[in-house]
């Protein structure tokens, strides 16, 4: 998976030799535009009909828990990022998550260390990188993996390998699992779809969204409340 990853990295970076967009943050649009089609058409045919099945058969409390399981399993990564970030409450926060849902919580299916007051937090290497000065660099859209940033992309690795699923000797079982826990993200945003359908230009609304979002994340929310370096005439560090 990474070489392909890096393939596609080397490509894009050649692409973005010869292909300039209008927005500084997105400098390979054609290319990105292109590949946002592609991602859609894959979708359409595949991802998005097994999504469907999938709830249609699927109870909605067991729906809900294989959610909260996907979810117990990524406070371990976020667990790790939060101490990177030096965030040693969330860290600890995290890890009493975890420990408490993989036990009490039967797994993950249930979520009792919300209602104990740990709130959950969600961090991963590319908001990491973040905090830690790097800047998002150009928007980029990934063939199946989706939206990222060159950051993002960067930091991809580290992501997988943090991943407990990767971590499941037998392979068989590990694709299984990769492949629900990619049906539940996908069901998650079956309900965003309706926002898509106002949106003049889709490619742009998805673009600036994902953008603002991961900013945000990078921030923790402290954004400042005027920016010059963040409007639509310059970069913006994300």
């Amino acid at each position: 998976m990474y070489k392909q990853l890096w393939i596609c990295l080397l490509l894009l970076l050649n692409a973005g030799c010869t292909t300039t967009g209008d927005n500084k943050n997105d400098p390979w649009e054609d290319w990105n535009r292109g590949v946002y089609k592609f991602n859609k058409a894959i979708d359409k045919a595949i991802a998005k009909p097994l999504t469907q099945g999938y709830k249609a058969i699927t109870p909605d409390i067991i729906e809900t828990g294989v959610s909260n399981v996907f979810s117990n399993l990524n406070d371990v990564p976020t667990m790790l990022n939060s101490l990177l970030q030096g965030k040693f409450k969330d860290s600890f926060s995290d890890l009493g998550r975890f420990v408490i849902n993989s036990t009490v919580g039967v797994a993950g299916l249930w979520d009792p260390a919300t209602r104990l007051g740990l709130d959950k937090n969600d961090e991963d290497f590319g908001q990491t990188l973040g905090a830690w000065g790097f800047d998002s660099g150009p928007y980029m859209v990934l063939p199946i993996l989706g939206f990222s940033t060159l950051r993002d992309t960067l930091a991809y690795p580290v992501n997988s390998e943090t991943n407990l699923l990767n971590q499941i000797d037998h392979i068989p079982t590990r694709n299984q699992a990769k492949i629900l826990e990619l049906i539940d993200k996908r069901a998650s945003l079956i309900k965003y779809e309706e926002l898509l359908k106002d949106a003049i230009d889709e490619y742009t609304f998805v673009r600036d969204s994902y953008l603002q979002n991961r900013r945000y994340k990078v921030l923790d929310g402290d954004i400042p409340f005027e920016d010059e370096e963040c409007d639509e005439e310059d970069d913006c560090d994300f």
